[in-house]
C-alpha cells in the first residue's frame, strides 16, 4: 500500500468525522464547500442549525492539538465562507448558524474525535483582531 499524501489523509479523517456525525443524528449537507473566499470542510444540519464544521487532524502532539490549529484567521475564513454559502442557497439572515470543530487527534495509533459544538462565535466582516 502506498503512503497517503496530506489531501488523502485529510479526506480520510473527514470521512471518519462524517460517519461520527451521522451516528449522532447530524445530517451532512455538503462536504468541501469551496468558493473564492476559502473552504469549509463540512456543512451540516443539526436541530435547526446550519453547522459549519472545520475538521483538523494531528498525529501526535508535537505541533499542538488539532483543536488549537483552528486559529483566529481560520475562524474568520470559515465565517466569510458561511456568509457566501447562505447567500448562494438563499438562507435567511435569521437562519441559526453554528461553528463547530471536529478535532481528530491520533495517539498510539488510535484516532479520537473531539467534537466541539459552538467552538467559536461568528466574526463580523471587518473584524481584525481578537480582544
Amino acid at each position: 500500500m502506498t503512503p497517503m499524501n496530506k489531501r488523502e489523509i485529510g479526506a480520510y479523517y473527514e470521512s471518519i468525522v462524517c460517519d461520527y456525525l451521522a451516528e449522532n443524528g447530524i445530517k451532512i449537507l455538503e462536504r468541501n464547500f469551496r468558493c473564492k473566499l476559502g473552504e469549509i470542510d463540512i456543512v451540516a444540519e443539526d436541530n435547526g442549525y446550519i453547522s459549519f464544521i472545520e475538521v483538523k487532524y494531528r498525529a501526535g502532539s508535537k505541533y499542538g492539538t488539532a483543536e488549537a490549529a483552528v486559529d483566529f484567521r481560520k475562524q474568520k475564513t470559515v465565517c466569510r465562507v458561511s456568509d457566501f454559502y447562505c447567500k448562494r442557497y438563499g438562507l435567511s439572515e435569521n437562519q441559526p448558524r453554528r461553528f463547530d470543530v471536529a478535532a481528530v487527534n491520533v495517539e498510539d495509533g488510535a484516532a479520537k474525535i473531539n467534537y466541539i459544538k459552538n467552538a467559536f462565535y461568528y466574526i463580523p466582516y471587518g473584524s481584525g483582531r481578537r480582544f
